[in-house]
This record gives structure tokens, sequence and C-alpha cells, in this order.
């Protein structure tokens, strides 16, 4: 023993040394960043070296004041911190020796204050197996405070199992897959696209409930605990994602990306987000998020900022979303697709951060997600496929299998109802694929619904011909046209990827945005599918059509830009020959760092309104076309699709809930006099993401999608929770084949 080092308080093993006085570790001289409790464990372990520290011994020491179950998580998590940082493993232990359910021993040779020792063989110990628990069984129904009840058991059991994962993670050999289901209480909800998000140690989870007010919000709940915490400043919260320390909750609501702390406080809005569609937190400050406006994948500063783009629309895409950072935060896992609304086919991506390289990996699915048993998995059809993944090529392994067959999924807008934590938790809604499909409603004022167009499609924008009698929509790969007095669909293009149909003023053409050899392009069509298509912009960039003057020669649309986002342009039209028309050079209407895009013409040609986010939130505006003029904002608490009645008094938009404003005005020279928006119906739509109504010509009744019956109603909410699920992965997809 060096007696300098007893009294400097130093103590060395292999190429580490700990500084008991600094609370420092070293490794080979250089600084190991060690957290509080891994650090208390391994300096018990070195005042006793070759001993046996039993688990009591650290509880006490350590969490005086927690729960049984909290110290549990708390050890696991503290030793697998430790072990990381000595370059250590449980299975085969240089350093630190764990003695099931008794504690642990530091078997390597210490140098310092301390007894030298030899390293010591294992200890015998008996293997306690534990049954895969079975599904339960199906009864006649409970009171809801009855299930609740059943539920906080099942919670602490898996709690419990937490830990007892943490134990077998000690043994060799594969650990049992447990399956638990649960009811997360009469007041939760299901998300349309995630419902349960789980803390990155497994310790906590979140989900969407009615809250006492019947609105919507975030609920936590801690696994060893029986009551469910309300997070205020959660309304009309989806998709919560954790930052990856777990302290803090990325959550989109009310047309923006937002963030709130788990130890309590406001929410703090960070960037417009009108439909976002997932976000990821990372390591270094920021999140990726797919915005929904650009529909490309953006970075945010998670203390705020403008956001990035950090992906491009090319190759014919239409939609990034669903990210995941991988770890070590030098690649993006995101779902990539042609169309908008209908993902089933998507594809599955990568990005690689520094060099902007896009690696396709699978074809077939969407919302990727990297485990880490070093599988990718995915959602396809309802099920769940998983694919082994070498994370540092970027490269899927083999071929998928399925090894879930009752996931849910949204394939409309491409959300997986599943989550996991770094503790092999794995956790999930189950059921087939839902909203697949809806009817199209008439929707009158007063919220009455009649069907419209009675078999259900994966409609979306939605276009009603000038007269009235055709209705023009998109089924997420082509365009159809419904007529209303012969009651028939019909499709119009064949293109497999034409979307936003808008008609040309006369009702004998329309304006489409399509895809041709992965570019995308504006097109001209015969309404009745007479003649051939016709070309009348190319793009690299994402445009997409929206309006035409009431003459018919300008075309409004707007246009991704990789350096101002989102920006306002008119296209002008020869149409000496309606159907071959002669497109001039495009004109740039309003061109601002911020998204301005769904540029709507009035009905005499002397104004448009659109969709700004330069307040921080999408609103509606109105500018005088062509310029130059005034601005006015029109809505007062966001907005999303902009329309204008046919009477020349009345301008639409829908809200950020999807509900119906009504906005009278008047006309004062080159003033645009706007009035208070009132509610024109109090009815719920369906959330697509894109145009989701339409305004018949008589401005008295708009074309819309329902929200499905069952989302309304309080159906219980059950989650399936898999401990082990990261063995059952490695069992049945083997990531080293």
């Amino acid at each position: 023993m060096d007696p300098a080092n007893t009294q400097s308080g130093r103590r060395r093993f292999g190429v580490f040394e700990l500084d008991t006085r600094s609370g420092e570790l070293r490794k080979n001289g250089v600084k190991v960043n060690l957290q509080e409790q891994p650090f208390q464990i391994l300096q018990a372990l070195l005042e006793r070296p070759g001993e046996l520290v039993t688990r009591d011994e650290l509880r006490r020491r350590i969490w005086p004041r927690d729960t049984f179950v909290a110290f549990d998580h708390g050890l696991y998590s503290a030793m697998t911190k430790l072990r990381e940082a000595l370059g250590d493993t449980a299975e085969n232990p240089r350093f630190v020796q764990t003695l099931p359910r008794r504690g642990y021993r530091f078997i390597a040779p210490v140098d310092g204050n301390g007894t030298s020792s030899k390293p010591q063989e294992p200890l015998a110990v008996s293997v306690m197996n534990i049954d895969p628990a079975p599904e339960p069984a199906r009864t006649s129904p409970v009171k809801p405070k009855l299930s609740w009840r059943v539920a906080s058991l099942l919670l602490a059991f898996i709690a419990a199992g937490a830990s007892w994962v943490a134990w077998r993670a000690t043994r060799p050999g594969r650990q049992p897959l447990i399956r638990l289901s649960v009811d997360l209480g009469p007041d939760a909800r299901t998300g349309l696209d995630t419902t349960v998000a789980i803390s990155p140690d497994g310790t906590r989870i979140v989900f969407p409930i009615r809250g006492p007010d019947g609105k919507p919000l975030l609920a936590t709940r801690s696994l060893d605990q029986a009551s469910t915490t309300l997070m205020p400043g959660t309304d009309n919260a989806n998709d919560p994602f954790f930052s990856p320390d777990g302290r803090w909750l990325g959550f989109f609501a009310d047309g923006q990306l937002k963030k709130i702390s788990l130890e309590g406080g406001a929410a703090v809005p960070l960037c417009a987000a009108a439909n976002g569609s997932g976000g990821s937190w990372g390591e270094d400050g920021t999140i990726i998020a797919s915005l929904g406006t650009t529909s490309a994948l953006s970075r945010v500063p998670t203390n705020g900022g403008p956001p990035a783009l950090l992906t491009r629309l090319d190759s014919g895409d239409a939609t990034h979303r669903w990210p995941q950072l991988l770890p070590g935060g030098q690649a993006v896992l995101f779902t990539a697709s042609v169309t908008t609304v209908g993902l089933d086919d998507a594809t599955i991506e990568a990005l690689e951060l520094k060099t902007g390289k896009r690696k396709r990996l699978l074809q077939g699915g969407y919302f990727g997600r990297y485990l880490p048993s070093g599988h990718l998995v995915y959602v396809h059809q309802g099920s769940l496929f998983a694919v082994a993944f070498d994370l540092s090529r970027l490269e899927v392994r083999g071929t998928p299998v399925p090894v879930l067959e009752d996931v849910a999924g949204n394939p409309v807008k491409g959300g997986g109802q599943f989550d996991f934590s770094r503790t092999g938790i794995f956790v999930y809604l189950a059921g087939k694929s839902a909203s697949q499909s809806w009817p199209v409603m008439w929707l009158d004022s007063s919220g009455k619904m009649t069907p419209l167009v009675a078999t259900p499609g994966v409609y979306n924008n939605p276009r009603f011909s000038p007269d009235g009698r055709q209705l023009a929509l998109t089924d997420g790969r082509d365009i159809s046209i419904y007529d209303l007095g012969r009651d028939k669909m019909t499709r119009l293009t064949f293109t497999q990827h034409g979307t936003v149909p808008v008609w040309s003023p006369d009702g004998k053409h329309i304006a489409f945005r399509s895809i041709s050899n992965d570019t995308a392009e504006l097109s001209w069509v015969r309404a009745d599918g007479g003649g051939e298509t016709q070309r009348l912009l190319a793009s690299r960039n994402n445009v997409t059509p929206y309006s035409f003057s009431p003459n018919g020669r300008e075309l409004a649309y707007f246009e991704l830009d990789p350096k101002t986002r989102m920006d306002l342009w008119t296209l002008p039209l020869d149409l000496s020959d309606p159907d071959r028309p002669k497109p001039g050079k495009p004109v740039p209407f309003l061109q601002t760092p911020f998204n301005e895009l769904l540029p709507a013409f009035s009905g005499d040609g002397r104004w448009i309104a659109y969709r700004s986010e330069e307040s921080g939130s999408s609103e509606i505006f109105v500018r005088p076309f062509p310029g130059p003029g005034g601005k006015w904002q029109i809505s007062t608490n966001g907005g999303l699709y902009p329309i204008w009645s046919s009477n020349n008094r009345e301008l639409f938009y829908e809200t950020l809930d999807y509900r119906i404003m009504a906005v009278d005005y008047m006309v004062d020279g080159a003033s645009f006099v706007a009035g208070k928006p009132r509610l024109w119906s109090d009815r719920q739509l369906l959330s697509l993401g894109v145009v989701n109504l339409a305004l018949a010509p008589d401005g008295k009744r708009f074309a819309v999608f329902p929200i499905p019956e069952a989302a309304g109603e309080k159906t219980p909410v059950r989650e399936t929770f898999l401990l082990n699920f990261f063995d059952e992965l490695r069992r049945r997809v083997p990531a080293n084949r």
C-alpha cells in the first residue's frame, strides 16, 4: 500500500485513479465524466475491495429516503453508468462483480486506501425463474375505478419487473419476455399518431387524458407510484417525446412546438409547427422535428430560435417526418414519402448529419426506430417488423421479419403507436392500423352532418367545381372526380403521384401537383379526362398549386426554398389554346425568412389570403394583388386554411384545433377591413396535415371529413408493456447474422 495515496485519498486500479477529495475519476490521467451516484457506488466498493457491499448498505448510504422500487431503478441505472465508464460488463466483470440479490464486490487489485485483493471467484448462486405473465382473461366489464386500481398494481409490477430485469441483466443467457396489459384509467385518450411516451430510463410514462374541463392535455406517471399527475400548460398537446435525460418533454400544441419541464413550470414555445409530425431530442441541445408546414425536417434549438431546414424535399418526396436521432448524434432516421397522406408504402431513410448524405434503408413501412438491441423496427399493415441494423454503416442486415402482429399505427400520417426505453421496456397500443379511411360529409353552420360521398376512402384536398356539381379530391395517390348528380367517382390521373387539385374558373381544367422523374411539377389536365396532361412548371423544390385568379391567367402556388423556406409565387398562363396553356416566367409574390403558403385569390382577384408563421404561430393574412400595399391579419388565435366565399363578403379559415371560423369583411379604397372572427361551426374535423375541407359555391355548406366515432367516445385505453423486449428481438432476429 502506498502511504502517500492513503493520505491523499487516491485509489488506483488498472488504468484508473479515483480521487475522493476532488471527486474525480481519471483514466490514464484523463478525467472521466461520472455522475454523483455512480461515483458514490464506486467509492463505497473501493473502501472494501474484495468484500461484499450489500444492496441495503448502498441504499442507506446513497438513497436513504427513496422507496424500494425507486431504489432498484436508481441502483440499476447508476451501476449501468459506472460499468460504461469503466468499460466493464456484468457478464464478464473485470472490476465490479454482481452477487445477485445480495450486492456487489470490487474484484480488481487496488492500490491506495484499501486492502489489496486478488480477483475473487464468483459465488455460487441460484437463478430464480419467472414465467412470462399471460394475457389477462377477458371478463365482464368492471367499474373504471377498480380497473384503474388493477392498472396501478400492474404498473407497480412493471417497475418491480424492471428491477428484476436489472438483476437478470447480470446473468448470462436470454431473459424471458414478460407481457402486461394495462388500463391507463377512465380519462385516458388515444392519440391519433402516438399515445404513450416512456422516459429513456423506463421509470415514467406520459400520455394524453381528458382534463377537468373536458379538454385534452398530458399527464405523467412514475411507474413506482399509484397516482397520475396532470401537466398544466399542455392543453391540446400531441406526440410527446422526452429529452435524453428524461427531465424535459417536447410536444406539439396549438400550432407550435413546445417544451415543458417534468419538474414543473410553464410550457415554453419553441417555434411554429402547424401539423407537426414527430420530434427527437438530441444530446447537443437541439431538436430534430417535422414541423408540418414545410414537410421537411428542421433543426430547432431547445432554447428557442428560428428553425433551420435539415432535409431537402427532392427525389419526388412530398414529406419527411417522424425523425429519430441515432445514438452518437451523427445521423437521423426518418420516414419519407412521395405522398402526404397514406404512408404504408413509405420508405425508412437515414441522413448523415455531417455530410448531408441520405441512405434509403427500407421500402414499404413507416415510423422507423432504432433499438439498442441492434435492430431497426417499423410498422407495415398493422405489424411491427424488425431487421438487424449496423449502426456504424447505417445499413440493414438480412430480411425484415414480423415480430408483433398487433401494433396500432396511423398509416394516414405515418405515426406508430409504440415507444421504448433504454432499459428494454417496450410499450405499445394493441390493434390494427387506425383511421384508414373515412367518408365525405356535408357540414352546415349548425354542426349537422349528412353524407356526401358515403363510400369511405383515404380522401384529402377536396375542391368543388365552380358550378358545384363535381368534387375533385385525392385518394393519397391520384385525383378523382365525384359527380354529385350521378353519385359516381371517376379517376382523373394515373401518375401515382397526383395531388392537390385546383379547378380553373371555367370548370373545364384542373391544375395539380405531380411527380415525374423525381422532380416536382405543376401540371394541367382536362377535367373530363380527355387530352394529355400538360406540364406547367418543373422544380427541384417542392411546389404546390393553390388557386387561380378569376380570369384563370395566374396560378398562385407556394414553393419550398432551402434559404427562405416557403414562398408565394404566381405563374402567368397564356390560354389562347386552353388545352395547351403556355406558362410564362414565375413571379414572386411574397418571399421572407418565414413560412408563407396556401395563397388563395379572392373572388374579385384584388386580394390574396395566405398562411404565415411570422408571428411564431400559424395565422391567416391578406395582401393586395399584385401589390404593393398593406397587410392585414385575419385570424387571432391561429389559422390553417383560408377560403373565400363567392359573395365577396366573407372569408373562412380553419382553426388550429380543426374548427371553422368566419370573418365578415369590406373594402374601403385600398384598405381591407376585416371584422371580428366568429365560430361558424363548433364541429371538429379530422386532422390530416393537409387541406381537409372545401366550401360549396353557395357558401352555405362545406365538404368535410368527420372524426371517426370511436375517437370521440370514452373507450378504455389499454397499453401493452413488454419487459425484456430487446432479448426477445435478439432471440428471434439475431443482430449478428
